[in-house]
């Protein structure tokens, strides 16, 4: 039977449990954690992640140099919370990559695990972490045997396996907050938490940055308030200088996009609220009990089609990029994407193929100048959202059947109904909320993108709904 071992009958899953001792594991608490005291864990975590992100790797100085600040791993470090030339180059990569393997192949059953069963939990999640921590060491030596910090012959042997040693480390380190969070030691999770602080740190950074740039005009700051603030104090024509702070330019961030970026994040907010509040109450409570409510929110799967999309748009570019530039001329890899380097960007960007067309403009301007270029992305945003949300619920455990079971271990009922009829009422609307929730989570994202909010559309969603959720979950513990 599935979720049960025994001699006769072999799992894949049973290949963990010769590990789990090597694993590394933070035990759950013996009693509720005090409020205090998960503000003061979730605030630690998040400082020693925020510390990992600004600890350069030691060892790559003369391999940047020599690659001349490019960064052909651009486009994941949005949703990845991955800074670049730093402990935290992988971000929560291998942590993403290692949980959604182990959903797909449960959900697909081709690893069979019973969620009720506690031995069947505690299995998976060291099969999550054993692969986080394979993938972890897998792309740490990928990424140096790949070039991105210069060639191995530069580096050297020595400085090499210490370059991975650090990024195995970082790894280490993101797995042991996720789960010290996720045990209930912290609010939320610690990937969404990383994910959240990486975009609002960008926010911040290009709000506020004090940092300088030259285009041919003298010193201008980066920051878009500090910007304004700089061209309001020295141009003697105050509205030419309002005009500019609000149309920079350039690449660098202007007020326009400060406002859009509060645009998005005040309909995300908004979105989030809707919410069916379906009424339950315990199976035997007494007449006049007053029960309690299930919730099937808009959002009905968070942020989650949004890294999907995106982890996966993103594999796509690398393979496109590396494809490129060694079989460049090529039909099939033209076909895949054309890519040339943006200028004084440090990154490649597409101008044709696949790649290309599931880009997002640069700016409503290119959206009207090629309209089918924003069609089709537009198209394809909102169809692939909606498509990996409804499959998301299932692989997840978060479909009408799921809950249902859940309800019912729960010793949980809706009144006036059946046990056999609350799936079916839960049918009505799970299935609704995710396709919807879905495109509204595309829409979201591609608002953000043409509108040039700072920081990503997904990266942008993902701080949004990551945030309304640790608030929801800090303002339940302070009613205990």
């Amino acid at each position: 039977m599935a979720g049960r071992s025994s001699s006769s009958s072999f799992r894949l899953l049973d290949l963990v449990r010769p590990f789990m001792p090597l694993l590394p594991v933070v035990r759950e608490p013996d009693r509720r954690v005090p409020f205090r005291r998960k503000l003061a864990c979730t605030a630690a975590a998040l400082f020693a992640f925020l510390a990992c992100s600004q600890l350069p790797l030691y060892g790559i100085h003369r391999a940047a140099a020599a690659a001349g600040g490019a960064d052909p791993f651009y486009w994941v470090r949005a949703i990845l919370a991955s800074n670049r030339g730093t402990v935290m180059e992988l971000g929560i990569t291998p942590v993403v990559t290692a949980g959604t393997l182990v959903q797909l192949l449960v959900g697909s059953n081709l690893v069979r695990a019973d969620s009720a069963n506690r031995d069947d939990r505690t299995l998976l999640s060291a099969a999550q972490k054993l692969l986080s921590i394979v993938i972890t060491a897998g792309e740490a030596t990928a990424y140096v045997l790949s070039g991105a910090y210069g060639s191995v012959g530069v580096l050297g042997a020595g400085n090499s396996v210490l370059i991975v040693l650090q990024l195995v480390f970082g790894g280490m380190v993101v797995i042991f907050l996720d789960e010290l969070l996720q045990k209930g030691y912290g609010f939320g999770s610690g990937i969404s938490l990383f994910t959240a602080a990486n975009t609002c740190e960008s926010i911040v950074t290009k709000a506020l940055s004090p940092a300088t740039v030259n285009r041919g005009r003298g010193a201008e700051f980066v920051g878009a308030i500090t910007a304004t603030a700089h061209l309001l104090a020295t141009r003697a024509n105050k509205l030419s200088a309002v005009r500019e702070a609000f149309f920079r330019g350039g690449g660098l961030p202007d007020l326009c996009d400060l406002a859009a970026t509060c645009i998005v994040f005040l309909a995300a907010v908004y979105l989030q609220g809707l919410r069916v509040t379906l009424p339950v109450r315990p199976r035997n409570a007494p007449r006049g009990h007053r029960g309690g409510t299930y919730s099937v929110r808009l959002l009905y799967t968070s942020g989650m089609p949004v890294v999907l999309l995106s982890s996966a748009v993103s594999s796509l570019y690398l393979v496109s990029q590396a494809l490129y530039h060694r079989f460049g001329g090529s039909f099939v890899v033209d076909l895949l994407g054309k890519w040339t380097d943006a200028a004084n960007a440090g990154h490649s960007v597409p101008i044709g193929g696949i790649a290309y067309y599931m880009t997002a403009p640069a700016s409503m301007a290119s959206a009207a100048a090629n309209p089918f270029h924003a069609a089709f992305y537009v198209a394809f945003v909102l169809a692939a959202c909606a498509t990996l949300s409804k499959a998301w619920v299932v692989v997840s455990g978060s479909s009408s059947r799921d809950v249902a079971r859940q309800l019912r271990e729960q010793q949980m009922v809706m009144p006036g109904m059946r046990e056999a009829s609350m799936q079916r009422e839960l049918e009505r609307y799970i299935p609704a909320a995710a396709a919807l929730g879905g495109v509204c989570i595309g829409a979201l994202t591609v608002a953000a993108d043409l509108m040039g909010a700072v920081g990503s559309g997904a990266g942008m969603l993902l701080a949004v709904t990551t945030v309304y959720q640790c608030y929801e979950a800090f303002e339940k513990e302070k009613t205990y």
